[in-house]
């Protein structure tokens, strides 16, 4: 199987969605690497500039309302290979995590609002706080901020769940999250304020959004609206020619028994997901009953 089928594939899984985000980074990532590879032996490395003009966010406003997608853009783009390997690694283990708990929507909605919040802090920090105006105009990439929402978000719905790390050993990631977010407060002062000021931003929405989950409001619905509109563009089912008049009756699923019953069978309602999490987040995931594990299972492939 080729290469582009492999990719293919991996996108045309619904419950896939953390592999989606890391091989769009990856795609991302080379075809950077291999265009200017061809600018610069092409002699044209002059154009790589304009290219980076149209992911990278830039600090000042008339660049941004030139290049408004950037917004998003800029939290798939990479060009270090260090950058890219601790961004995505954080991602695989957070996400996997959260994806296992939340499911696919919630994770992407997480990674996406991450990334605006970074993006919004960003441009409010350098257009309106005097410290930063001498850089106005400097332009920031990565996915930092979108996984530090998905860390700090996996951090509180799960505080006591425990990582074990290299030289370190079992840690909770409760305190994972507030390292990462210690470093990115110091780092503020730095060389990189500006993509460590998107950190914060990513911070905050991943704490609001587990915490409005748990109350009963899903702030990803707007992210996952979008995401069935664009799916349902992509994926219009070619037009049918009914050549009968007679009206087609309403189709139920129907039991063993022979009685009717609701087509989506077993799904576990919202409010039974809702106190589920509670329980996690109180106790942990091994005080969840089979039939409350299994109910959260279903949930995440919706």
């Amino acid at each position: 199987m080729s290469i582009v089928q492999d990719i293919r594939t991996a996108f045309g899984r619904r419950d896939n969605a953390l592999m989606q985000l890391i091989l769009l980074n990856v795609l991302v990532f080379a075809g950077l690497i291999v265009l200017r590879a061809v600018l610069t032996v092409s002699s044209a490395s002059s154009y790589y500039p304009p290219v980076m003009k149209q992911f990278e966010l830039s600090s000042a406003l008339p660049v941004l309302l030139r290049h408004p997608w950037t917004v998003l853009t800029y939290a798939f783009t990479h060009q270090g290979f260090f950058h890219i390997l601790f961004n995505l690694l954080n991602l695989y283990w957070f996400g996997q995590l959260l994806r296992e708990y939340l499911g696919d929507r919630r994770l992407v909605s997480i990674y996406v609002l991450g990334a605006l919040a970074g993006a919004a802090v960003f441009l409010l920090s350098y257009n309106l706080l005097p410290v930063f105006q001498p850089a106005l105009g400097s332009p920031v990439i990565g996915a930092s901020a979108a996984v530090t929402a998905i860390i700090v978000a996996a951090a509180t719905l799960l505080p006591d769940y425990t990582f074990s790390l290299i030289l370190i050993g079992p840690v909770k990631i409760k305190w994972i999250a507030a390292v990462v977010v210690l470093i990115s407060l110091a780092g503020v002062n730095g060389d990189n304020a500006g993509g460590e000021i998107t950190h914060l931003g990513g911070a905050l929405v991943g704490f609001i959004f587990i915490k409005q989950l748990q109350a009963g409001r899903d702030l990803g619905r707007p992210v996952q609206a979008v995401g069935n509109f664009v799916t349902r563009l992509f994926n219009r089912p070619p037009a049918m020619r009914v050549s009968s008049t007679r009206r087609a009756e309403p189709v139920a699923a129907t039991s063993a028994s022979g009685g009717k019953k609701p087509a989506v069978a077993n799904q576990p309602l919202q409010d039974e997901i809702d106190t589920i999490l509670d329980k996690i987040s109180r106790s942990g995931y091994e005080s969840l009953s089979k039939d409350e594990k299994q109910k959260l299972f279903r949930a995440s492939q919706q």
